[in-house]
């Protein structure tokens, strides 16, 4: 069994917003995979699907961001699952849009959520998938353009990236981190994993 932990906020007011591309990510696995039944545990919402013969537990805490560990550490301890066995999903400033990062450790690169998630586990272990939501214009709040939703043209790159995405988690579970990064890191340069 394999944990996917995509981050975002919860509420109307947070839908839609490039702060919670981890959900998009995690609604498209569930789709994709006949997900019905959705249950409210361990401050998150968690569905469960079957890929390819493997238990996949989708997982989108509602904490908050900044606030996500806490969540996760509830669900690993009670699932007792290792915190490789976790792969975290959310985006990242630090790379252009619908750009795609995958790597198996490492700190959390500015992104709050995942950086909770390395405090509440201990480890920087942890499996992460980072989307790319670009920088925000010159002048812009970070915090502010983060909780903003897609333009029309963006959100026509975001969709296509987030298809990527939900493949790359499927092969994560299959073929395990190396060689998921090795297929869908292509054309990352190394200054793109800060």
């Amino acid at each position: 069994m394999k944990v996917v932990v995509g981050l975002g906020n919860p509420g109307k007011k947070y839908e839609g917003t490039r702060h919670n591309v981890g959900w998009f990510v995690l609604k498209g696995l569930a789709g994709r995979h006949g997900a019905l039944r959705r249950i409210l545990r361990f401050e998150a919402e968690i569905v469960e699907v079957s890929v390819a013969g493997h238990k996949l537990v989708l997982v989108a805490p509602q904490t908050f961001m900044n606030a996500s560990g806490r969540s996760v550490r509830q669900l690993v301890d009670f699932y007792h699952v290792s915190p490789a066995d976790v792969l975290v999903v959310c985006d990242d400033m630090n790379l252009p849009l619908a750009k795609l990062r995958i790597r198996k450790s490492g700190s959390g690169g500015g992104q709050k959520g995942l950086e909770n998630v390395i405090q509440h586990l201990g480890t920087q272990e942890v499996p992460r998938l980072r989307i790319g939501v670009d920088r925000p214009p010159s002048g812009r709040d970070p915090a502010d353009y983060v909780l903003d939703r897609f333009g029309k043209a963006e959100l026509r790159e975001i969709e296509i990236a987030v298809r990527t995405a939900a493949d790359a988690v499927e092969n994560w579970l299959t073929e395990g981190i190396e060689k998921t990064m090795n297929r869908f890191n292509i054309g990352c340069k190394s200054g793109d994993d800060a």
